[in-house]
């Protein structure tokens, strides 16, 4: 009886203008019809964007519902976790892109299927129209295919290479590639600046290098009153906490300086010389040298210290010439400084090196307790497994450009995609961004990114304060970051 109530229930689902459905499915086809709820767990998106989503998703496949929840960023790691631990956490959660292989090596995401099989109505007949439910599967997106579709650090951050047995009864094992999270945008680093102090200092375009230039402009856009204290800065650069997204600035300058972050092992190797470079000196440890001169009040670029406000509040002040920071910035720095005259360029490069961006975004994950899920199970193993192919088939859904352009559009967010890379690059308010998403980069921060990132902040801290040298400062960050990736 019951089946036949679902049967009813989804056949009247099916029904459009001018056709009609003449016989039910078979039970395979039926097996794929029991209605599923996604549930989705996000913290920067908003919860019309994901109605909208879901309404062009249930078009095709009238049984699926989703219903999204927006987390404040505070407490949302901690929310997901204790859900995990008692069997209530969300199908679909985002992460940031430097959480991919954490959540990975603690056992919550898993990878996307070759194929996934799914119902959807399907009309025939070329006079008489009628709506089929048909079982249709279709292959999922390749690595192969998301480097092609994806900008390039999209690859770097949600692909896993794995080891599996090799099948030919030898026991050795191959190495295989999965993808465990796809995006709706990817943001990047870019400087904001304050067009009136630039303008009343005689600076008339902003510095595209890491130079001389760079740091004259610094020490002419910088006051200091008759008691040595900062009134107006130059660059929000040197400090930690009070300088927004600190540790991704200092990591761009590593990055461009051309120092490794990590390898493959786990092994923090920022503050080492990488092989086959022909330097006597680890560029990571010149690029905190760089870093924290600005926070040196010895230095001629002195124009930071741990007294001053919020980068973000300083330059919505009007106070701060030059602040790093990505687009979703934007619309805090128009409200709080509606006056305030400001333009956006690129971030600056070390002169005569490749370009190198940061990129910073968050992408969406499914479950792997969807299987193990004690409400998923009382339906049966086939359900369980059918709502996780359900949930990345969704996944797929709305990063596809068919469905995530209108979205970026809305929220004037930069693209993850190659194919709109182009297009955003045209657009007023986010260009600067698009076109440093072909070589923006980010690194993988060990198994607990907020904890790496502590110990770079306190790295700077022992800098500025002169508590140790700029080696001794590297040195120990480095080997309590790898202390924690090693830890079981």
């Amino acid at each position: 009886m019951r089946k036949k109530i679902i049967i009813i229930l989804l056949m009247s689902s099916f029904v459009l203008t001018g056709c009609k459905i003449t016989k039910g499915p078979d039970q395979a086809t039926l097996n794929y019809m029991q209605p599923v709820t996604l549930t989705v767990w996000g913290v920067w998106d908003n919860s019309n964007d994901f109605i909208e989503f879901a309404k062009a998703y249930k078009a095709l496949h009238p049984f699926v519902d989703v219903q999204y929840r927006r987390f404040r960023y505070e407490e949302y790691e901690k929310a997901l976790i204790e859900a995990f631990a008692t069997d209530r956490g969300p199908d679909i959660f985002a992460i940031h892109n430097t959480w991919v292989n954490k959540y990975y090596t603690i056992g919550l995401i898993s990878p996307l299927p070759d194929r996934i099989t799914m119902a959807r109505p399907v009309v025939t007949g070329s006079f008489k129209k009628e709506i089929v439910p048909q079982l249709e599967t279709k292959a999922s997106l390749t690595v192969p295919g998301l480097k092609k579709k994806f900008i390039d650090v999209v690859y770097h951050d949600v692909v896993i290479k794995e080891k599996i047995d090799s099948g030919d009864g030898t026991g050795t094992k191959k190495t295989v590639e999965k993808i465990y999270s796809l995006p709706l945008s990817v943001d990047t680093l870019a400087m904001y600046y304050n067009k009136d102090l630039f303008n009343n200092a005689g600076i008339t375009t902003p510095p595209e290098f890491w130079d001389n230039d760079f740091q004259q402009f610094v020490k002419k856009l910088t006051k200091q009153d008759n008691k040595a204290q900062i009134i107006q800065s130059g660059v929000a650069l040197g400090g930690s906490d009070n300088i927004e997204r600190s540790t991704d600035i200092l990591s761009v300058l590593m990055m461009q300086s051309g120092a490794e972050m990590m390898d493959e092992n786990g092994s923090i190797k920022f503050n080492l010389v990488p092989s086959g470079m022909q330097k006597s000196f680890a560029p990571g440890v010149e690029a905190l040298r760089f870093y924290t001169d600005f926070a040196n009040p010895a230095k001629e670029v002195y124009c930071w210290n741990g007294q001053m406000p919020n980068s973000l509040d300083l330059f919505a002040q009007g106070k701060l010439a030059m602040l790093f920071g990505y687009s979703y910035m934007l619309p805090t720095i128009t409200a709080n400084g509606p006056k305030i005259n400001f333009a956006i360029n690129k971030l600056p490069q070390i002169k005569d090196n490749p370009a190198v961006n940061y990129a910073n975004y968050w992408t969406y994950s499914v479950s792997k307790k969807i299987l193990t899920n004690p409400e998923n199970l009382q339906k049966g193993q086939t359900y369980a497994q059918q709502k996780q192919n359900t949930a990345w088939d969704f996944i797929q859904f709305i990063t596809d450009e068919a469905q995530v352009k209108s979205y970026l559009e809305k929220n004037k967010m930069p693209t993850a995609l190659r194919s709109l890379v182009d297009q955003q690059k045209e657009d007023e308010r986010i260009g600067v961004f698009a076109d440093q998403l072909l070589t923006a980069k980010s690194w993988y921060k060990g198994k607990d990114p907020n904890t790496t990132e502590s110990f770079m902040r306190e790295m700077m801290d022992n800098v500025t304060s002169g508590k140790t040298t700029l080696e001794d400062s590297i040195n120990k960050a480095a080997r309590k970051i790898y202390q924690i990736e090693k830890q079981e």
